[in-house]
């Protein structure tokens, strides 16, 4: 359902933000602090409408994001020209210019990308993307389960060329881009074609970005040390364990791209938890039998800050909480989750959701 009215983004609340972001980033998707320092400086004073799909029904809205290997991105930020000239190549390509955009992934560094390019690019934000969390994989999104193609699209790569890709199926999109930033420079501004704003709820994940501040707003209520009940109940969310890392396992493919570990964490009351990972947390085991799975959202605390780890910055002796948020709703519909399921990502385990628990 959409939003029934506009809320506004205003630079105080970037912090919350990020941390909502975070969150829905489940362990990847990149940081989006180093970013955010574009987006304060954009809004300044000012503030940024998040608009509501319904409020803007009649317009054609772009996709926007970032694709490719976030650290590289946090290295190397952009010059500021490439969402542009991305979005600019796909009208050219379509011959029809967008009215507003969108996020293709609101969690971690491409919530905040898609809203710098609005920003950059005068257009209205409409709160829809097609993730709803982090997901590694561009034919994993919402229009693909929703069966619409995600040609033409356009990706312009920091060097400043640009490269239009068409008549492409979602998993010749992936291998295509994943081939082409693997000899460039390691990340790329993506463009889609426009979409009608009007048929966002049923095509897209709608709100995103609101409960990604409402996340973080409630995160920033949490105290220092909260034992498990209260961050549980604040994040509206499950703790399945929380103990000690005791072992990470890491191995990374696909020219950096692609990374998989499994995290072994000692849980302070007795049980061995065990949580599976690729670039986002995926399954959570303990004592051997699976507890939580994608697409709901695992996410790992430290235990004393409360601040939510990445994948990648996990390391042995780290004291955590093991946290579970519910998927996004978008994905719990028939013939949606298949899709994002631990069997899209080899997992031989049916998904196991805060949904369906008594």
């Amino acid at each position: 359902m959409s939003l029934p009215v506009s809320r506004t983004l205003r630079a105080a609340d970037l912090e919350a933000l990020a941390v909502g972001l975070c969150l829905l980033g489940s362990g990847g998707a990149g940081d989006p602090h180093p970013f955010s320092s574009v987006l304060r400086s954009q809004l300044g004073d000012g503030e940024l409408v998040l608009h509501a799909p319904t409020e803007l029904a009649g317009a054609s809205v772009v996709p926007v994001g970032m694709v490719g290997a976030t650290s590289v991105f946090t290295e190397k930020l952009p010059h500021g020209g490439e969402f542009g000239a991305a979005v600019a190549a796909t009208g050219r390509w379509t011959g029809a210019s967008p009215d507003a955009v969108m996020a293709i992934e609101t969690a971690g560094l491409n919530g905040v990308t898609a809203l710098v390019a609005a920003l950059h690019l005068g257009l209205p934000y409409v709160d829809a993307d097609l993730a709803g969390r982090g997901l590694p994989r561009l034919d994993q999104l919402t229009w693909v389960a929703a069966q619409l193609a995600l040609t033409p699209c356009a990706l312009a790569f920091p060097g400043g060329h640009t490269m239009v890709l068409d008549r492409a199926s979602p998993t010749e999109v992936e291998r295509t881009i994943r081939s082409a930033l693997a000899g460039t420079g390691g990340w790329a501004a993506l463009a889609l074609a426009p979409g009608p704003a009007a048929s966002l709820d049923e095509t897209a994940c709608v709100g995103t970005l609101g409960r990604a501040l409402d996340l973080g707003r409630a995160h920033g209520s949490l105290r220092m040390m909260a034992d498990a009940a209260e961050v549980a109940e604040v994040l509206g969310g499950e703790i399945l364990g929380e103990g000690r890392v005791h072992d990470v396992l890491r191995h990374t493919s696909d020219g950096g791209l692609q990374s998989e570990s499994s995290v072994t964490v000692l849980d302070r009351h007795g049980p061995v938890l065990r949580i599976e990972t690729e670039n986002e947390f995926l399954m959570v085991l303990v004592d051997g039998q699976p507890r939580a799975t994608v697409p709901d959202l695992i996410c790992l605390l430290d235990r004393r800050t409360n601040r939510p780890l990445a994948v990648d910055a996990l390391r042995r002796g780290d004291e955590v909480f093991v946290l579970v948020l519910p998927a996004p709703a978008w994905w719990l519909a028939s013939g949606h989750v298949e899709r994002v399921s631990p069997a899209a990502f080899a997992i031989d385990c049916p998904p196991l959701l805060l949904e369906g628990r008594s």
